[in-house]
């Protein structure tokens, strides 16, 4: 019993000192791993006013002393080789201009490596000098001029002059084409003049002569005023000042309205719908002399039919519209971009019907007419529900054999030249002209 009471004193008394001894070991262990981490190899805590930091964990193996003296001092080196880490408050200039650097100098040793093959390369990827040749600048003009874009035109204006009632004279027609299409030279080249910065961006437009280089600007305005000045002056003095005053106000509304539009809002569509259907107006009052009811009715066919043709072609390049920096239905308002292009497939419809009703055509126009707007109708309505690339290829397509064919639909169901009133009013006419001219 006493033994039993003598250890448990014993005991009992060793406790308090065993606590003070765990607490004091435990504090010293929680500091020096708060350092460790927090530190983070920058500094070698103390235990003990002792280095207590390694690199490397001692190996278990049994060395002899020497080796180990060796072994802590190259451990040693390894600490103090450690770098110190950057702060993270490094400005991001200077992290960019390092990177900068060490691209250059990763470029500089490719280009270094580069077979002798790799210099022609490099000369190629140079700006260079366009020089022009003579037998070139035919085809450089007719890309300025966008030769395809102004046969349509011509083609239109040639439909307005067909379609008038009134004779023929060939020499007319002719004066009022070549006047026409000296015109749409001249907008489409003032156009190129002034998209040359966009047009550098969209891969529709890039290999354009402006933006390639192949024609100086000055070429370009020169070329611009050769023929948008003879081109109106021909309109004005060889056919009517009307027809004339059409073409330059077309001209203006293209190149001052149209294209500065193009950047600003999606009513540059509706005004290059209206700069479109200007052409068979001007054939008709090159005609005619006079603006009428089938001249309006003309221009409306025109101005209805450039919607879906334009809105299904801008869809396929909406990509391209938006890089090059245009405000188009189809990048901003695609929703509206398939619905006006069915409300004008379905106008086309309408537009033929009026056309015997104002007493251009027979009454056969608008059904024989009638299977291709239907036709074109049923690809808008699958562009406005689809609204994928596929339909609007179609529809594109199709708007570009529709036009021509009614068109050629309309001539043939023209009315007759003069009818036997008008004949009649002719021939009291020419007789009292007549009567007139032998009156003294």
């Amino acid at each position: 019993g006493l033994f039993v009471w003598r250890l448990s004193t014993t005991g009992a008394r060793q406790i308090p000192c065993r606590f003070v001894h765990l607490y004091h070991v435990a504090s010293n262990r929680l500091i020096t791993f708060q350092y460790f981490n927090f530190l983070k190899r920058m500094y070698v805590t103390q235990c003990n006013k002792d280095l207590s930091q390694r690199a490397k964990p001692k190996s278990d193996s049994i060395v002899s002393p020497f080796h180990e003296l060796q072994q802590l001092d190259q451990e040693k080196k390894v600490v103090h080789k450690i770098s110190s880490v950057s702060p993270v408050h490094q400005s991001w200039s200077e992290m960019s201009s390092r990177n900068e650097l060490r691209e250059m100098k990763s470029a500089a040793e490719t280009e270094d490596s580069v077979l002798p093959g790799g210099a022609e390369f490099k000369e190629d990827r140079q700006w260079k000098e366009m020089k022009l040749q003579l037998d070139d600048l035919p085809g450089i003009l007719a890309r300025l001029s966008k030769i395809k874009l102004t046969a349509l035109v011509v083609s239109t204006a040639s439909a307005g002059f067909a379609m008038a009632p009134v004779p023929f004279e060939l020499t007319c027609f002719l004066l009022a084409s070549l006047g026409t299409g000296l015109a749409s030279c001249a907008a489409n080249s003032i156009n190129q003049f002034f998209e040359v910065p966009f047009d550098s961006n969209m891969n529709r437009t890039k290999n354009r002569p402006l933006v390639r280089g192949q024609i100086s600007p000055l070429l370009a305005v020169c070329f611009a005023a050769s023929c948008g000045i003879p081109g109106i002056a021909l309109l004005t003095l060889g056919v009517n000042p009307l027809t004339g005053a059409l073409g330059a106000f077309n001209i203006f509304l293209y190149t001052c309205c149209y294209t500065p539009m193009k950047r600003m809002s999606i009513a540059n569509t509706w005004v290059g719908a209206v700069v479109g259907a200007i052409p068979p107006v001007m054939g008709w009052t090159a005609a005619t002399g006079s603006l009428d009811a089938g001249a309006l009715l003309l221009g409306g066919i025109l101005y209805s039919w450039q919607f879906p043709h334009f809105n299904a072609l801008s869809w396929g390049l909406r990509e391209d519209y938006s890089r090059g920096g245009y405000c188009m239905m189809s990048v901003t308002h695609p929703g509206l971009c398939r619905r006006v292009a069915l409300r004008h497939c379905l106008a086309l419809i309408g537009l033929s019907a009026v056309a015997p009703v104002l007493n251009i055509t027979t009454w056969t126009f608008p059904v024989i007419s009638l299977p291709i707007n239907l036709y074109i109708s049923y690809l808008g309505f699958r562009f406005y529900r689809d609204a994928d690339r596929s339909s609007s290829r179609k529809l594109f397509f199709c708007s570009l054999w529709h036009l021509p064919m009614l068109l050629l639909v309309m001539f043939t169901c023209k009315k007759s030249v003069l009818e036997k009133e008008d004949k009649g009013e002719l021939r009291g006419g020419s007789h009292e002209m007549a009567m007139e001219i032998r009156l003294p």
